[in-house]
């Protein structure tokens, strides 16, 4: 179901971009290494860049995480607040989204 409010309660897998992070930093480290002893300056320094970059990005999600459920809920927080309806009444029909249109 959409409700029009997804930008707002989006959620984001923290946990799984942290540790993608953590991979990407173990590539970066490991490139800037190897291409600085085999002599490519330029290599090493672009590795390095992106060693910086990403380790940026890792101390925002770790920032995220930290700051609990506001930014990270729970399985047991909805993504969108629920429709306000009666118990046991059917769901309400669709509504049509350009009412200048005739119905398909």
């Amino acid at each position: 179901m959409r409700t029009g409010s997804e930008p707002t309660t989006a959620r984001s897998a923290l946990r799984v971009r942290f540790w993608l992070c953590v991979w990407g930093v173990l590539w970066a480290i490991f490139g800037t290494a190897a291409f600085a002893l085999a002599g490519r300056p330029g290599w090493a320094a672009a590795c390095g860049v992106l060693w910086l970059v990403i380790t940026i990005d890792m101390t925002m999600i770790l920032r995220h995480i930290r700051q609990g459920p506001h930014y990270q809920p729970g399985r047991d927080v909805p993504p969108y607040l629920p429709p306000r309806q009666p118990p046991g009444t059917p769901p309400a029909p669709p509504t049509q989204r350009h009412p200048d249109r005739p119905p398909p």
